[in-house]
C-alpha cells in the first residue's frame, strides 16, 4: 500500500521556506561548466547540494542521529580529498522527528535547491511525495526505508532487502533452527501503514509456503505498551513473534514477554533494534532471544569494511553509541557518491545524469557482508539478509549469527 492518503497532507500544507546558507546551489535549468560538465539543481562550479531528511526527536531518533553523523563524515572525507568533480560536498539537514507535516514541508523546502536526497527517513513519508518525484523532480532519493511499494521508481532506489523480503528470511531462519514447525503459529506485531503492512505481506508469504498460520497486532507508531498485545498472542499459542515496529516497542515487547513467562522468539525488521536498549529493563531478555535481519554486516563486525568505519566514526563522534544506522548512512551516501563520481566521468551532474549513472552500479557493498545491484529499478538492490543477535560484549551490540544469505521462499517471492 503506497499510503497516498499522506499527499492529502501536502495540499493543507502552507510551507514557509527557510533559506539556506548564502552559497547557491543552481535553478532549474540545465547549464555547462568550463570544463563542459553539464549542471543542474544543486550544483555550483564549487559545491554539490544533497539534502538529507532525517529523524533526530521521534520514534526513529537515535537511528537518525548515527545515519546523519556517518553521512557527515562522510562528506568531510571525501571533501578533504578535494571533493568531487573539483566540487566540494554540502549537506543540508532538516529534522522532521517523524511528523508527516514536517518531513514533506522538508522536501518541499530542500527539493529545488538540492541535487538529490542522500537520506530520507521514513516509508510512508517517500510514498507521499513519490508522484512528484516520479513526475517533475526526478532528483535521486535513497530512503533509509525499505518498503517494497518505493521499488520501481526510477528515482527512488532502496538499498538493501525489502521489509516483505526481510521478514521472509527472518522465518526461514527460525525454521532452519527448528524454532517452529509446520502447523504452528506465529505473531506478528507491526506498525500501521507502509513499513509495517509490507513486513506483513511478507510474513503471511512466509506462513503459506511453510504451513504456518500468522496472527496479527496493528499498532500505532505512538503505542509503547505491548502488554495488551503479548497477552492477546500469548493466549493465542503462538510459538515465535515477529516485531515490525521501532525499538521501544521492540523493547517493551520482548521484555514484557519475558515478565509473563512467555518464552518464545522474536525477530525483528532492521529498524526494530537500537543498542541503548540493553542498558533497559528489556536489556536481558533481547540478549536471550531476539534476532535482527540487515542487509549490511553490523558495525561490530571484525571484517575490514564495518572494523575501519567504526574506528573513523568512534574518532569523529567519541560520545555517542555505535550501531548500525551508522552503517546504513555511510552505505547510502557512499552509493550516492559512486553514482556522482560515474556521472562526472560522463560529464554530467544533472539528475537525469546522476540516475543514469546509478544505473552502472552493480557490484557495490562487499566490504559490508552484501553485493548489491543496482542495474534494475524494480528490484531491491538484494534480496540477502544477515541474522544478528544482540550482544553487549560487540560494538554497536550485535553480533552475525548467519551470514548474508536469501531463503528458497524469498527468491521466489513477488515484491507486493
Amino acid at each position: 500500500m503506497k499510503l497516498r492518503a499522506l499527499t492529502a497532507v501536502v495540499a493543507a500544507l502552507t510551507v514557509t521556506l527557510v533559506g539556506c546558507s548564502g552559497k547557491a546551489t543552481g535553478g532549474k535549468g540545465d547549464g555547462q561548466d568550463e570544463a563542459g560538465v553539464k549542471t543542474g539543481p544543486g550544483v555550483t562550479s564549487s559545491t554539490i547540494s544533497l539534502g538529507v531528511l532525517t529523524d533526530m526527536t521521534g520514534v526513529y531518533a537515535s537511528l537518525g542521529k548515527s545515519v546523519t553523523q556517518a553521512q557527515q563524515l562522510w562528506a568531510e572525507q571525501i571533501n578533504a580529498k578535494g571533493g568531487i568533480c573539483d566540487r566540494k560536498i554540502e549537506l543540508t539537514v532538516r529534522d522532521h522527528g517523524y511528523d508527516p507535516q514536517k518531513a514533506i514541508a522538508g522536501y518541499t523546502e530542500l527539493e529545488p535547491k538540492v541535487l538529490g536526497f542522500a537520506q530520507f527517513i521514513g516509508s510512508p513519508f517517500v510514498a507521499a511525495v513519490e508522484q512528484r518525484i516520479d513526475g517533475k523532480d526526478k532528483g535521486l532519493v535513497l530512503p533509509q526505508a525499505w518498503s517494497a511499494s518505493l521499488v520501481g521508481s526510477p528515482y527512488i532506489r532502496v538499498i538493501g532487502a525489502t521489509y516483505d523480503v526481510e521478514t521472509i528470511n527472518l522465518i526461514d531462519h527460525l525454521l532452519k533452527e527448528k524454532r517452529i514447525a509446520q502447523g504452528d503459529r506465529i505473531g506478528h506485531v507491526y506498525f500501521e501503514g507502509d513499513y509495517g503492512e509490507n513486513a506483513l505481506a511478507g510474513s503471511k508469504y512466509a506462513a503459506k509456503e511453510a504451513g504456518l498460520t500468522v496472527v496479527e497486532q496493528k499498532i500505532k507508531p505512538t503505542d509503547n505498551d505491548m502488554t495488551a498485545q503479548v497477552a492477546a498472542l500469548k493466549q493465542a499459542g503462538v510459538k515465535a513473534v515477529v516485531v515490525s515496529a521501532g525499538p521501544r516497542q521492540a523493547a517493551s515487547l520482548v521484555g514484557v514477554a519475558a515478565a509473563t513467562g512467555f518464552n518464545v522468539p522474536v525477530v525483528g525488521n532492521n529498524s526494530a533494534y537500537a543498542p541503548q536498549l540493553l542498558k533497559t529493563q528489556a536489556g536481558p531478555a533481547l540478549l536471550k532471544d531476539y534476532y535482527i535481519a540487515s542487509s549490511t554486516l553490523p558495525i561490530g563486525d571484525p571484517g575490514d569494511g564495518p572494523s575501519l568505519l567504526a574506528k573513523e566514526y568512534a574518532s569523529k563522534y567519541p560520545n555517542d553509541v555505535l550501531d548500525n544506522g551508522v552503517v546504513a548512512g555511510w552505505t547510502a551516501a557512499s552509493v550516492f557518491g559512486e553514482a556522482l563520481d560515474k556521472a562526472c566521468d560522463e560529464k554530467d551532474l544533472t539528475r537525469e545524469g546522476i540516475g543514469k549513472a546509478l544505473l552502472t552500479i552493480k557490484g557495490y557493498g562487499t566490504e559490508f557482508g552484501v553485493t548489491h545491484d543496482f542495474s534494475d529499478p524494480g528490484a531491491p538492490s538484494t534480496r540477502e539478509s544477515v541474522i544478528m543477535k544482540p550482544d553487549a560484549t560487540a560494538p554497536g551490540g550485535l553480533k552475525v549469527i548467519s551470514p548474508a544469505s536469501v531463503s528458497p521462499a524469498a527468491k521466489s517471492y513477488t515484491l507486493k
